[in-house]
């Protein structure tokens, strides 16, 4: 089985890390597996939006994290477990990662709110 490329610290670029979380399902992932106290493997995030993201979709968002360095991924079988990298991230970029993962919560629950708003607003009507 060919081996997962995971760059060297020296070598993430704030750039690759921008473009990776520039797209709203990866950097759902992203905040959720920062989150997490332990691995996550890529079934756990079919459901992350609002439609199912099939397996292949989300192996490409998963690839694409791991190449910028987010991630770390680990083969345990036929699973991929994957965990952040967020402390070696800031070693190299401190507050990056916070900056952005906060920044994605604000959005969020504004999203959120805006959406209960119209729900609410549609049931009056």
């Amino acid at each position: 089985m060919k081996p997962l490329f995971h760059p060297s610290i020296d070598d993430i670029s704030v750039e690759s890390v921008l473009h990776a979380l520039s797209d709203p399902v990866r950097v759902a992932i992203f905040t959720r597996i920062a989150s997490a106290e332990c691995s996550a493997t890529c079934s756990a995030f079919q459901n992350i939006v609002e439609h199912p993201i099939p397996k292949s979709t989300l192996s490409q968002h998963f690839k694409v994290l791991r190449e910028a360095g987010l991630i770390r991924a680990e083969r345990k079988g036929v699973e991929m477990h994957n965990t952040s990298r967020c402390a070696e991230i800031e070693s190299r970029f401190p507050g990056l990662i916070a900056s952005i993962l906060h920044a994605y919560t604000l959005q969020s629950q504004k999203t959120k709110r805006r959406a209960a708003s119209r729900s609410r607003t549609a049931t009056v009507r």
